[in-house]
């Protein structure tokens, strides 16, 4: 399948109204419409504190809006394409089949995870003061 033909199968993907497979993936879809509607948002935000900020009211809200809203559809639309849908569908899916841990075993994982930063924050400290105090005593640094 050559690229041509891959960018081109997109445009009408782009101005069509119906949803492809609309029952399957729903999750991850709305997911990630939604991930991307808000790294978006935070981009319009910045275009209108950034380069739009010295313009009239109306622009410095208008222009963001309206390019936030065409990203949304343009997102929607694009989560919704045949392969990309796919792609969403398969790994919906796929974590389905995780078997995620229970409250108790996140407990403990995360008391191992503190208690283990907390180890090696203390080690390396000694480290470096051990370290420190060697080199103040063959004079390589001022202590």
């Amino acid at each position: 399948m050559s690229s041509k033909g891959a960018g081109a199968s997109i445009i009408p993907e782009l101005f069509r109204l119906a949803l492809y497979k609309p029952t399957q993936g729903k999750m991850v879809r709305q997911a990630t419409f939604i991930a991307i509607a808000v790294v978006a948002a935070f981009g319009c935000f910045s275009l209108s504190a950034g380069p739009l900020g010295g313009e009239g009211q109306a622009v410095r809200v208008g222009v963001p809006l309206a390019v936030w809203l065409l990203l949304c559809w343009v997102t929607f639309r694009v989560v919704n394409v045949p392969r990309f849908a796919d792609f969403l569908i398969s790994v919906e899916s796929e974590l389905e089949k995780v078997v995620w841990p229970g409250r108790k075993q996140v407990m403990q994982s995360t008391v191992v995870v503190i208690f283990t930063m907390l180890f090696l924050g203390v080690f390396l400290s000694v480290i470096d003061y051990v370290w420190k105090w060697f080199f103040s005593l063959i004079r390589f640094i001022e202590y």
